[in-house]
């Protein structure tokens, strides 16, 4: 008498579902920190929006009415505009630049899996930006308070220029990400995501023709403008923006997560 024996499933991956999709996230979070650049980048933002705080208490003395809690985190939004979109190309081209991209999609094959995480930790860093912009000018308005007479200390902002610097940082963020996804290299993106954008608004202002007609509609700088201040941006204003956020963002992304998922590692 013979019988069937039911085979068994064997190997390193039996029984194993997937790593989860939040400690995916924590992975890619802790790596905006635990490298040498992140820390630093990090650090740089707070040391220099520090900087900036300081600079502007001393700065406007005479003119107590720009140091409302408005203005001040309006620009205490400018140091992590530039360094956040940094901070997003060194987490996407680091696996590369360093060669760890076999380890991580050895660990994850599911390449969209990884991509998907450090999406949401360069978002998270982004909510972190503004909210660090936030407690640094509550602190700025309480010291020009003291400091100085009214209208200095003054707690008069708007909802709207929360949303703005959020959109304004988030643009940024995204811009960066889609470099680094399509070129992954941590020079070429970076160099991309400062010279390129700057080029085009530099051809908008030497071709008026073209900055009145095209680029009003893909000039990222021109685009941007209207978010840069405490009111609502109209309608017109944002079908621009997001145009020239498909331009610079949505095509760079789209191209760069496909060769982020067809890319052979060696």
């Amino acid at each position: 008498m013979t019988t069937s024996a039911t085979p068994t499933t064997t190997g390193v991956g039996a029984g194993r579902s997937g790593i989860p999709l939040s400690r995916l996230i924590r992975v890619e979070m802790r790596k905006l920190i635990d490298t040498r650049a992140g820390f630093w980048l990090i650090a740089s933002i707070g040391l220099i929006t520090l900087a900036v705080m300081i600079g502007l208490l001393a700065g406007n003395r005479n003119k107590p009415e720009n140091l409302s809690f408005g203005e001040i985190f309006g620009l205490m939004n400018i140091p992590t505009a530039i360094i956040l979109p940094v901070m997003a190309i060194l987490l996407v081209t680091g696996e590369w630049s360093q060669r760890t991209a076999l380890t991580t999609f050895a660990m994850e094959p599911r390449r969209e899996r990884v991509v998907i995480a450090k999406l949401v930790a360069a978002f998270a860093a982004a909510v972190g930006a503004v909210a660090l912009s936030l407690v640094l000018g509550a602190i700025g308005t309480v010291i020009a308070g003291i400091l100085y007479s009214d209208p200095a200390g003054s707690w008069s902002f708007s909802a709207a220029g929360i949303v703005n610097a959020f959109v304004i940082q988030i643009f940024g963020l995204l811009l960066g990400f889609g470099f680094a996804a399509l070129i992954l290299n941590t020079p070429g993106a970076i160099v991309a995501y400062f010279a390129l954008p700057t080029a085009l608004s530099i051809v908008s202002e030497l071709l008026p023709s073209f900055g009145d007609s095209v680029g009003e509609w893909i000039d990222s700088g021109a685009t941007q403008v209207p978010f840069q201040s405490g009111d609502w941006a109209t309608g017109g204003e944002w079908m621009r923006f997001i145009v020239s956020g498909i331009v610079w963002i949505g095509i760079p992304l789209a191209f760069g997560i496909l060769r982020i998922l067809r890319t052979e590692i060696k």
